[in-house]
């Protein structure tokens, strides 16, 4: 079975919210900050420390 990566994250990301309540501030800082880090100059930086 295929389940495509944006259903897993948004199932991971709901469950996680679920069980672990977060404040909305950190949950926003955290998506917000990957989307900036994400189209930054960084992005090669971590794209290399990840791979």
């Amino acid at each position: 079975m295929d389940v495509p990566l944006w259903l897993a994250l948004l199932c991971i990301g709901v469950l996680g919210v679920k069980l672990i309540r977060p404040p909305w501030w950190l949950i926003t800082v955290l998506l917000l900050g990957g989307y900036l880090i994400a189209d930054s100059l960084l992005a090669p930086v971590i794209n290399s420390l990840v791979e």
